[in-house]
C-alpha cells in the first residue's frame, strides 16, 4: 500500500488566501508605561500653565481661583488668554477626576469656576 499524502496543509493555505483579508494587527501587551498617567503629566508639564503644587487640594474656592489666576498671568508658555487657560485647566482636573472626586471637593472646584469669572471680570 502506498503512503498517504497530507493534503490538509494545502487546504488551509487556500482557505486563508480566499476568506481572510489582509489586515494589520496591533500587538497587545506592548503599551508604553508612560501613557498610563498622561493626565498627571499634563497637569505637571502642560504648556497651558505653571501651576502651584497642590492648587486643587486647597480648602477655599477663592484661594484656588486666585492661584489659578496668578499662574495663568505669570505663565509665558500658555497659548490662549489667561482666563481661558485657567478655566480649561480647572475643567480638565474636574473631568479627569471623574467619579472618584468627593462631592465636597467637586462643589468647591465648581465654586472656584465662578470665582475665576469674578476675578477676571467676566460676569
Amino acid at each position: 500500500m502506498a503512503p498517504r499524502r497530507k493534503t490538509s496543509a494545502r487546504k488551509n493555505t487556500a482557505r486563508k488566501n480566499t476568506t481572510r483579508k489582509t489586515t494589520t494587527r496591533r500587538k497587545t501587551g506592548t503599551r508604553k508605561t508612560s501613557s498610563r498617567r498622561w493626565s498627571q503629566r499634563v497637569t505637571e508639564r502642560s504648556d497651558a500653565l505653571d501651576l502651584d503644587r497642590g492648587v486643587f487640594k486647597q480648602t477655599s474656592a477663592k484661594k484656588i481661583a486666585a492661584s489659578l489666576k496668578r499662574s495663568a498671568e505669570r505663565s509665558s508658555r500658555r497659548k490662549a488668554g489667561a482666563y481661558r487657560s485657567a478655566l480649561s485647566m480647572l475643567t480638565f482636573y474636574i473631568n479627569r477626576a471623574g467619579k472618584t472626586l468627593p462631592q465636597a471637593q467637586r462643589a468647591r472646584l465648581e465654586r472656584a469656576k465662578l470665582e475665576l469669572k469674578h476675578k477676571f471680570g467676566r460676569e
